[in-house]
């Protein structure tokens, strides 16, 4: 088990020794860095709101579908963070 995670790790490094990103990611980076973080917290938290809307008028599934977008949008939210803090392929 081990040896074929070194294994894996080797063929990783020859594949992209540099450890950069690719021109897609890249390009993704470079526009969602443009967002502000609070556009992720609100709507986060519209969701949130959106869900107890539904939950008050009965309807179980449509709560349930528009809730869970909540954590979706706190990670996209985290990730613009650390892009901007960081940038793709930053070498500090």
């Amino acid at each position: 088990m081990e040896t074929s995670m070194n294994d894996l790790k080797n063929k990783a490094a020859r594949i992209n020794p540099e450890h950069r990103e690719g021109p897609v990611a890249s390009i993704i980076e470079e526009q969602t860095a443009k967002i502000p973080s609070d556009v992720y917290l609100w709507a986060a938290i519209g969701s949130i709101a959106a869900s107890l809307a539904f939950k008050i008028m009965k309807q179980e599934k449509n709560a349930l579908f528009v809730g869970q977008w909540a954590p979706t949008f706190l990670l996209l939210g985290n990730y613009n963070k650390m892009v901007k803090l960081l940038g793709h392929d930053s070498k500090s």
